[in-house]
């Protein structure tokens, strides 16, 4: 047996690896990954403007605005849609609360990290 400590994406995995003399018929484990974690964004304190923000987690074209200011959003509510790479990618809120600002419009380019809008947790 070996072992070997691989890393994909960030995250490191130890794996083990079994020496045959290859005249086993190959046996298939499931690979057990761990899920990803959600990463919240910060709570923002009571009666802050927009405290929390939503950005774009990449470049690319805003092909749709969901929400207006004052809509009431749970985490994972859909707030834009942004085209990346020929994909559509939703935008969510990454917590409960109102929207405060909406900051682009449809049709609008954005780079990483461009602010899409803010909510009022």
């Amino acid at each position: 047996m070996k072992r070997y400590n691989i890393t994909v994406n960030g995250t490191a995995y130890d794996v083990t690896v079994e020496e045959t003399d290859g005249s086993a018929a190959p046996v298939a484990a499931p690979a057990a990954a761990p899920a990803p974690k959600k990463v919240a964004a910060p709570a923002a304190p009571a009666g802050a403007q927009g405290g929390v923000k939503i950005e774009a987690p990449m470049p690319g074209t805003i092909v749709d605005v969901k929400l207006a200011v004052g809509a009431k959003v749970t985490n994972g509510t859909v707030i834009a849609v942004l085209e990346a790479m020929k994909m559509e990618n939703d935008v969510v809120a990454s917590c409960d609360g109102t929207i405060a600002s909406i900051n682009v419009t449809k049709g609008q380019s954005v780079e990483t990290g461009t602010l899409i809008a803010t909510i009022n947790a």
